[in-house]
């Protein structure tokens, strides 16, 4: 389109084909307008960039990259002197205060227990948000930022890269076509943790670094000294930083089932693992989700569905059929899922979706073929107005309630002591058949020794808290140290 076409021209002619555009150029309806033309670029702040950060700023060089916000500055130095046209900041909030009225976009990549606030209060500006997966650290968390994205109009995606890629596309397919039958059963791994799990508490202080600011890393969790044992990538591990390899992973791995079968909330879930301890996650667990019946879909009918998860090294059992000595382990982990009429299996980030009986159906495409960059699809929903925006691949709408039931999973492992399967209300994010008087409590050392040629224990634990509260307090986290989210819309 011309730019030289007036806008009284415009709107009697173009409304026809303004109907089909997703993006108006500016130079037709004004930038005073909000609207941005595709050719402009965007500005964008990113907080968290010394790890994948680094890696979606690498898909986002062509945009103007305005802010770098990092709690370590040795870590991110290389990131830094990448951009140096970049303000640099140690607090994302001073960034904000800053250049809050030039920012676009923020794009998120710190440890998973800031996702939330660090998203959230840019939202609140009017900013569009990439965050790296998990979404969020909470279900709580999970929900303010799918309804934040929603109040605000913004344009937003996780990190969850396999979303735009063609595995996942052809697996929904595939589903919808009715060409594995009903699914009641699905199972899912990861050869993940590749960082320390399993861990006690360290018992002594190191020096924090002087280019490390961590009073601004631990933010709203518990105060600790810092350990070179929890930073950098290694704070994975530990509860009140990361969600394990579940909340590493499974954004990843899942994200195919849960498009795939059109699952919202499970109703039911159980958790075991290796040795619970208090502060970090276990070596190796398993999780199993209990999803009620969908509305059924033209070709297919959607009825109850368990959805079981392993990590650490535990992996399904092979299904009858699976050539021998072929290693489902595709990029990191992969998914089976049962079928009434066949059995389905594809990789980590959906790739390399495959069926047991050999066959390879001509089902039609369902999906928007995402042709840009994870990142830069983004980038594309962040310059569309939100009247005529086409969702990013992996919108809040969706990763939100995602991430709910991934970091829920959690929930289950860290309540396993109750020994019961936990039922799930998840339209008000609580647990209904806790009793009242149960209690739990987790092990602060383990105590191993060899004594007289015998390995023993001689652990050491909390002291026994109330099992509902200690729920309540997973799912909504009691922000300290001053922090604060915004109120849920």
């Amino acid at each position: 389109m011309s730019s030289k076409i007036s806008r009284r021209k415009f709107l009697e002619t173009g409304a026809i084909a303004a109907a089909g555009l997703t993006v108006v150029p500016s130079s037709v309806l004004g930038k005073s307008m909000g609207y941005k033309a595709p050719s402009d670029k965007l500005n964008i702040a990113a907080v968290g960039v010394g790890g994948m950060g680094n890696s979606n700023l690498n898909q986002l060089q062509s945009e103007n990259i305005i802010g770098l916000c990092d709690v370590d500055w040795k870590y991110s130095k290389r990131v830094f002197d990448k951009y140096p046209n970049a303000k640099k900041y140690y607090d994302y909030r001073k960034m904000y205060d800053e250049l809050g009225k030039s920012i676009d976009g923020v794009v998120v990549a710190t440890a998973d227990h800031t996702h939330a606030i660090i998203a959230a209060d840019a939202m609140t500006m009017g900013k569009h948000v990439y965050v790296q997966k998990p979404l969020t650290h909470s279900v709580y968390e999970s929900r303010l930022l799918t309804k934040l994205a929603a109040k605000h109009k913004v344009a937003t995606s996780m990190g969850n890269q396999g979303s735009s890629g063609p595995g996942v596309r052809q697996v929904i397919d595939w589903i919808r076509d009715g060409q594995i039958g009903e699914v009641t059963r699905v199972e899912a791994f990861t050869d993940r943790p590749i960082w320390p799990q399993g861990l006690m508490t360290p018992k002594k202080a190191d020096k924090v670094p002087s280019t490390l600011n961590w009073d601004l890393f631990i933010g709203p969790a518990n105060k600790r000294p810092f350990n070179e044992i929890y930073h950098p990538w290694n704070w994975r591990g530990w509860w009140d930083f990361g969600t394990g390899a579940l909340g590493d992973m499974a954004c990843h791995i899942l994200h195919p089932v849960f498009k795939g079968l059109n699952l919202g909330y499970p109703t039911k879930v159980q958790g075991s693992s290796t040795m619970l301890l208090t502060d970090c996650a276990p070596n190796a667990q398993m999780v199993k989700y209990v999803f009620p019946q969908r509305d059924n879909l033209p070709k297919v009918a959607m009825p109850e569905v368990e959805v079981t998860w392993y990590d650490g090294g535990l992996t399904p059992m092979r299904p009858e059929g699976v050539p021998a000595g072929k290693n489902l382990n595709d990029q990191g982990g992969g998914v089976i899922f049962y079928g009434t009429k066949d059995i389905l299996i594809c990789g980590c980030y959906g790739v390399n979706p495959w069926l047991v009986s050999g066959r390879t159906p001509n089902s039609p495409k369902t999906q928007r073929e995402v042709t840009l960059s994870h990142e830069m699809d983004w980038v594309r929903a962040c310059k569309e107005s939100p009247e005529n925006r086409v969702e990013t691949a992996s919108p809040f709408s969706e990763a939100g309630p995602f991430n709910e039931m991934v970091v829920m999973g959690v929930l289950a492992v860290r309540l396993q002591a109750l020994n019961q399967e936990l039922h799930w209300d998840g339209e008000n994010m609580k647990f209904t058949n806790i009793p009242s008087d149960a209690t739990v409590r987790t092990i602060i050392e383990d105590g191993f020794k060899i004594t007289d040629g015998h390995p023993t224990f001689d652990k050491t634990w909390t002291e026994p808290v109330n099992a509902i509260a200690y729920a309540e307090e997973m799912i909504k986290h009691t922000y300290k140290n001053g922090w604060k989210l915004p109120d849920m819309p």
